[in-house]
């Protein structure tokens, strides 16, 4: 893939050798699209929205937004505080991966940014992910670092993909004694600064940001998430298809929104904290057991097992009601 500047004002073009989606004309195509999948989103899509600017180096940003639970308001909000906004509604819950698809399908953007309706952007952070994948061409998945209301870390945006040894360390609190040793932290990356830049496993579904072409690369059938992912894995999965079409999967800490993490959730914390491992461990059974073996099916059925058990064992015993996700 080959990327140019856009002229003296510094915007996004791609090169004509690439394969465009049929019907679109990158010059007057927007510089960005981005799809939001609402849920019960009410209370905080006027501030997502509201943090999203209209156009982006002289050039268009487009925004779509998916309501997975119309008629809880998040419609009206979106139809009569932001005209601009292109507004879908299926009729039904329809899950994370297949109402995103819904949202691409739409999309004429040369980049496209899937993002969480919790979220608080600013024009500073995405100036600085759509200038990398401008100049560096590896890059196929780009976050900014993404903070929570109280201002720490969104510990999930920069990931490794997690071994049965990780899920160890997370599970039995070693991650969490000694953040900063590489042995035990490897999930999390806690011991890498997070102000740096650098490549990672993984980043969270909250903001995933990439070029068309990377994703026309990966999903040919327009389908970027896999529509058997209900909720949760569909950002693992994805990470794991784009690395392995060659692609690097970059957070950069330099530039960071905000994520007013679970708020959507927060009502369905049981169904969701057991959905947070059964997704994940669905997502390893069919990238690292190809050939469909028992053993294998087994050894990690097990494994997301207990790690489900104790996680959420320990997240009673300090009184959360959140399961960090594996």
């Amino acid at each position: 893939m080959t990327l140019r500047g856009g002229g003296e004002t510094g915007g996004i073009a791609f090169a004509g050798s690439i394969t465009q989606r049929p019907g679109v004309s990158t010059p007057n195509a927007p510089l960005l699209s981005i799809v939001i999948v609402a849920y019960r989103s009410q209370a905080e899509i006027a501030g997502c929205l509201g943090s999203l600017p209209r156009t982006l180096l002289g050039r268009a940003v487009e925004v779509i937004v998916v309501d997975n639970s119309p008629g809880d308001g998040t419609g009206e909000v979106v139809r009569t505080q932001f005209s601009w906004v292109s507004y879908v509604a299926p009729g039904e819950n329809l899950g994370f991966g297949r109402a995103n698809n819904l949202g691409y399908a739409r999309t004429q953007g040369d980049c496209v940014l899937f993002l969480n309706p919790d979220t608080i952007c600013n024009e500073a952070a995405l100036l600085r992910c759509l200038t990398r994948l401008q100049t560096e061409a590896g890059i196929g998945l780009i976050t900014p670092r993404l903070e929570l209301a109280d201002g720490s870390m969104d510990l999930a945006c920069r990931r490794g993909i997690p071994t049965l040894w990780d899920g160890f360390c997370r599970a039995s609190g070693l991650a969490a004694l000694f953040p900063r040793v590489g042995w035990f932290a490897g999930y999390n990356l806690t011991h890498l600064p997070v102000d740096g830049t650098y490549e990672v496993g993984a980043i969270n579904g909250a903001f995933l940001l990439a070029p068309r072409p990377v994703l026309a690369a990966v999903a040919p059938d327009g389908r970027v998430f896999d529509e058997r992912f209900f909720m949760y894995g569909d950002d693992l999965d994805l990470c794991i298809r784009v690395a392995r079409a060659g692609r690097k999967i970059i957070y950069d800490g330099s530039v960071r929104i905000t994520h007013l993490k679970g708020l959507s959730v927060a009502k369905e914390y049981e169904a969701m904290s057991r959905a947070i491992f059964d997704a994940n461990r669905e997502v390893y059974l069919k990238h690292f057991n190809p050939r469909g073996s028992a053993w294998v099916r087994w050894k990690y059925t097990a494994a997301f097992g207990a790690w489900k058990t104790v996680a959420r064992w320990r997240a009673a015993w300090r009184g959360r009601s959140q399961v960090r996700p594996p």
